[in-house]
């Protein structure tokens, strides 16, 4: 998380500075509020188009960023960061070019006469621009119009995935307006200085990745066909586990990795943690919560045999780190990662020493006996706690049962809020933010 919030910064004030030194280079001290009203236009245009190029870019699954922001989760995080921020900073620039409008119209405000335009023969670079103002204005608030009303869907946690998935792709469009835009209507004498080339770097960048998104070959060559070859429901815990075999070259997962994973074409890919550990044959396993419309009814529509693409892999919970012991936190479905992680220290211990706790509001005796054998197998202590079993986890629990937590890697993988909690009470306690690891698993 700390990387994310840095680089968003980071941005926002490498932007800034770049603009600043541009906007000096040809600074004429500004007579009026409508002089300022440009100038300020200027810097959202370059704060706006040059956040939703960074979100476009992210939104093509770049795997070489992963190592930096902690893993595609975090990257997603950040994206999503950066589309408020697109919002908000568009939105005061069109507030910019209207609202001065409105003031004028009331007769708050007195617009200053201008002069005639004149031609530019020997630029006919600029002379071309000049005369493509209108238009890209007009298209322009257009596309501004349709990217808030799909930025704002995508924040809506009700809008169903399925036409998210769908209407999403559609910011592409918009963005590509938006850029057009932006080239037009960004000061010319810009181009010419330290601002110019990385303004032109960033919208190259999110064009192609736009082009991606719109003729759908996001990740094209990380996607794999497969086959469903084993089903088992567990009514108790609403949860489905899918057996897949894939047909093409997978090039292999760790433990606490996650996929893509399209079972129906209508619904689209949808982000599952791969529950099994990679054994080079292919086979690839995912224990999915009905938590959504889509999930709810995935019993009821997968069938042996179903065709099957999966993405991937992608993440960074890995649980990598130089301290010799460890503890996991699989809360709920959050318990995936680590069934993955036991079932490859069966084959090749690491030998960490290892607490596991489980907090599960559903207690499955069945799939308890599944979880202590593959603990046993793997070295692991495994803690279930229900309200059947002891009440609910917390720091003060969690630190009295491990006595030596202080020395510990922890691993948490559940829901966020809970995680937040407990690495808060753990860091008051003396826990060092950088041992506390947290998968996101949030795409929208």
């Amino acid at each position: 998380m700390r990387n994310i919030k840095r680089f968003l910064w980071m941005y926002l004030g490498a932007l800034s500075a770049l603009w600043l030194v541009a906007e000096l280079t040809v600074w004429v001290a500004p007579a009026h509020f409508f002089d300022w009203r440009v100038v300020l236009m200027q810097y959202s245009g370059v704060l706006a188009i040059g956040v939703m190029s960074a979100a476009m870019v992210l939104a093509v699954r770049p795997v070489v960023f992963e190592p930096f922001f902690g893993g595609l989760d975090k990257m997603y995080r950040l994206h999503k960061w950066l589309g408020i921020s697109a919002l908000v900073i568009s939105t005061s620039h069109w507030l910019l070019a209207k609202a001065p409008k409105w003031l004028v119209g009331w007769g708050w405000l007195e617009r200053p006469a201008r002069g005639a335009r004149g031609t530019l023969p020997d630029a006919p670079v600029q002379q071309f621009l000049l005369d493509q103002r209108h238009l890209a204005e007009g298209v322009g608030e257009w596309a501004f119009y349709a990217a808030v009303v799909l930025m704002v869907l995508a924040l809506l946690k009700w809008f169903p995935y399925r036409y998210f998935f769908k209407t999403h792709h559609l910011l592409a469009l918009a963005y590509l307006a938006l850029v057009w835009h932006s080239v037009v209507l960004l000061k010319f004498d810009y181009w010419s200085g330290v601002l110019g080339p990385f303004m032109a770097l960033l919208t190259a960048a999110g064009t192609v990745s736009a082009l991606l998104v719109l003729f759908g070959r996001v990740a094209a060559a990380r996607k794999v066909a497969g086959a469903v070859v084993g089903v088992r429901h567990h009514a108790l815990l609403q949860v489905t586990e899918v057996d897949i075999q894939c047909e093409g070259a997978w090039r292999g997962h760790a433990p606490g990795q996650f996929a893509f994973v399209t079972l129906h074409a209508d619904e689209g890919p949808h982000p599952y943690t791969i529950a099994s550990a990679w054994a080079g044959d292919g086979r690839i396993t995912f224990i999915i919560k009905a938590l959504g419309d889509y999930t709810s009814t995935l019993s009821e529509r997968v069938a042996l045999g179903d065709g099957v693409e999966l993405e991937g892999p992608y993440g960074k919970f890995n649980f990598q780190g130089a301290c010799k012991r460890q503890i996991w936190i699989g809360a709920g479905i959050g318990i995936t990662p680590f069934i993955a992680r036991m079932k490859a220290l069966a084959m090749a211990h690491d030998g960490k020493s290892i607490d596991l706790f489980h907090p599960t509001s559903i207690v499955d005796e069945h799939a308890i006996g599944l979880m202590a054998r593959d603990a046993e197998a793997a070295g692991v202590r495994l803690h279930v706690l229900g309200s059947e079993r002891g009440g609910p986890l917390n720091a003060a629990r969690l630190t009295q049962q491990v006595p030596d937590w202080q020395d510990a890697d922890i691993w948490f993988c559940g829901p966020a809020l809970f995680g937040r909690s407990l690495k808060t009470d753990l860091m008051v306690m003396g826990l060092l933010e950088s041992r506390f690891h947290q998968e996101l698993f949030q795409m929208r």
